[in-house]
C-alpha cells in the first residue's frame, strides 16, 4: 500500500494531513490494530479525537478500519488524550486510539495507541507498518458496530471524588484553543475554584498562540493575565491535554521537573520508600530531593511510552518528564494527564499557608531550556551512536563524575550536568545544561562543544 513510512515514529504515528497522514493510512492502521486486538483477546477499542480540523475524517476512517476486523469500537468523540486513556479503563477495554496532533502545527495530526493496557511504541509501531505492507489483517464477514459514548461526566466525577481542596483557589487557565477548553473550566470549577479562562474556544487553527506550554513564548498571555488579576496561580495546557504548564502569581514559570518535586514530596508522605521516576532531561536536583523525602529516584529515557513501561517494571507511584508529562499511579491510573496533574497541584497548594513560599523553598539552579541542533533525517541518531562508541576508547569527559547512556549521553559533574540526545520526533539533537554557577555552566558547555566537534566537525553550535 502507498503509505508513507515516515509517519511511524518512536512514540506514535504522526504526519501532515492529506500528505503523509491520510484517511487511507488511518483505515489501514485501524485494520491492523483491530487484528492485533483479536489476537490478544480484546473485544473492543475506544476511539477519540482532539479539536483539530482533520479529526472527524481521520477518526472516522480509523474507527471503520478497526470495526472491519470484527473488533468493536466505542467512539467518545472529541476528548482530551487523558480522557481517552481514562475511557479505556472505565469501559474495561484497556485499549484505545487517540487521534491527536498534540502540540504540532495545525496541518499535522497523529495517533496515540494503547492495546490491552500497553502503550504502543518503538518496535510495536514499526510492526504496524510492516503488517500494513504485508496486508496482515483480519477482515470480518460483517463489520462490528461503532457505539457512541460520552466520557466527560464520568471523567469529571472520578476526579472530583478523588481531589479535595482545603480551600478554594482563584486561578487562570490557558487552554490555547486546544481540546481542554471543553472540559477544564468545568473541572476546576467543580473542585471549587474561581476560574478565569483564556482561549477556551476549541479551534484547530490555534489563532492566539500555539498550545505548547513547554515553550515560554506560549505562556506570555498567561503571565500578563496574572499580572492584571488577583488570581493565585496560572495553568496552561497543551493541545490534547496530557501536559500542563505552571505560572506563578509573580510570572515565574515552574518547570515540570520542579513540579515533580512537589508531587514527590506529597506522595512520599503517604508512601515512604516509593519509587519516583524522572527523565534524563530533568534537573539533577531531583535525585537528592527524592532521597531526602524518603523516596527512591529512578532515571528513565525520555518519552511517555518509555516512562509508562518503566513504571510497570518498577512499580513506581509517580513519574514525570521535562516536557510536562506527569504520571500518577497513586490514586490514579498511571497515564500522563495534564488536567489531573493540575488538580493535584491545586490540592497540594490549597493546604499551604503561602503559595509563594512553596515556590521559594524549591531548590533551583542555573539551567538552559532545551537547545536543538538540526541535522538531516537520521543523522542525529548516528551522531549519538558515534559518540557512545568513542566513549569506549577516549576519555571524552575527564572531570565527569558519572556518564549515563540510557538515552543519548548525560554527563554528571560535581557542579552540574550536560545532556545530548537524539530527538525521536524530529531530526534534531537536543541538549540541556545545568550548573551551580554561570562559570560552571560555561565550562560544561565548552566541554560539550569540543566533544561534539570530534564526531561532527562541520556542526554549527550556537551556545
Amino acid at each position: 500500500m502507498n503509505i508513507s513510512p515516515t509517519i511511524f515514529k518512536a512514540y506514535d504515528i504522526r504526519g501532515v494531513v492529506d500528505k503523509t497522514l491520510t484517511e487511507e493510512a488511518c483505515y489501514a492502521v485501524g485494520q491492523v490494530l483491530g487484528s492485533m486486538a483479536i489476537e490478544q483477546g480484546v473485544k473492543s477499542m475506544v476511539v477519540a479525537r482532539d479539536g483539530r480540523l482533520s479529526g472527524p475524517k481521520l477518526s472516522t476512517s480509523l474507527a471503520q478500519g478497526i470495526a472491519s476486523t470484527g473488533t468493536g469500537v466505542i467512539n467518545i468523540g472529541r476528548a482530551a488524550t487523558p480522557m481517552l486513556y481514562f475511557a479505556a479503563y472505565h469501559f474495561k477495554t484497556g485499549s484505545g486510539v487517540m487521534v491527536t496532533g498534540s502540540h504540532n502545527p495545525p496541518d499535522y495530526n497523529g495517533l496515540k495507541m494503547m492495546l490491552d493496557y500497553h502503550t504502543l511504541a518503538g518496535d510495536d509501531i514499526q510492526d504496524i507498518y510492516q503488517r500494513i505492507q504485508k496486508q496482515q489483517w483480519v477482515t470480518a464477514d460483517k463489520s462490528e458496530s461503532i457505539i457512541e459514548e460520552n466520557i466527560a461526566t464520568h471523567y469529571l466525577e472520578r476526579i472530583k471524588s478523588d481531589v479535595k481542596l482545603t480551600r478554594p483557589l482563584k486561578i487562570i487557565i490557558d487552554c490555547g484553543n486546544g481540546i481542554t477548553g471543553m472540559i477544564a473550566p468545568d473541572l476546576f470549577r467543580a473542585l471549587g475554584c474561581e476560574v478565569e479562562v483564556l482561549f477556551g474556544e476549541v479551534d484547530g487553527n490555534f489563532p492566539n498562540h500555539h498550545p505548547d506550554p513547554s515553550q515560554p513564548d506560549n505562556l506570555i498571555d498567561l503571565q500578563k493575565a496574572l499580572r492584571n488579576s488577583d488570581a493565585e496561580i496560572g495553568l496552561a495546557f497543551d493541545g490534547d491535554g496530557d501536559r500542563v504548564g505552571v505560572v506563578t502569581k509573580a510570572g515565574d514559570i515552574i518547570y515540570p521537573d520542579r513540579q515533580l518535586m512537589l508531587f514527590a514530596a506529597d506522595v512520599l508522605t503517604r508512601h515512604p520508600g516509593a519509587k519516583i521516576i524522572y527523565d534524563v532531561k530533568s534537573t539533577r536536583l531531583l535525585k537528592p530531593w527524592i532521597q531526602q523525602h524518603g523516596g527512591e529516584p529512578v532515571l528513565s529515557r525520555t518519552g511517555h511510552s518509555f516512562i509508562k513501561a518503566t513504571m510497570k517494571e518498577t512499580g513506581a507511584l509517580l513519574a514525570g518528564e521535562m516536557s510536562g508529562h506527569v504520571f500518577f499511579k497513586e490514586r490514579w491510573y498511571g497515564f500522563d494527564d495534564g488536567l489531573y496533574a493540575g488538580c493535584r497541584l491545586l490540592e497540594y497548594l490549597s493546604k499551604q499557608e503561602s503559595i509563594e513560599k512553596v515556590w521559594r523553598d524549591l531548590p533551583n539552579s542555573i539551567n538552559t531550556p532545551e537547545l536543538t541542533i538540526s541535522t538531516v533525517e537520521g543523522e542525529n541518531h548516528k551522531i549519538i551512536s558515534n559518540l557512545q562508541a568513542l566513549l569506549k576508547t577516549d576519555n571524552l569527559f575527564p572531570t565527569a563524575q558519572e556518564i549515563i547512556t540510557i538515552d543519548g549521553l548525560r554527563v554528571e559533574y560535581k557542579d552540574g550536568f550536560g545532556l545530548l540526545r537524539a530527538s525521536n520526533t524530529t531530526p534534531t539533537l537536543v541538549l540541556r545544561f545545568e550548573a551551580d554557577s554561570q562559570d560552571a555552566l560555561k565550562r560544561i558547555q565548552n566541554d560539550w562543544k569540543q566533544v561534539i566537534l570530534k564526531v561532527w566537525p562541520e556542526a554549527t553550535i550556537g551556545f
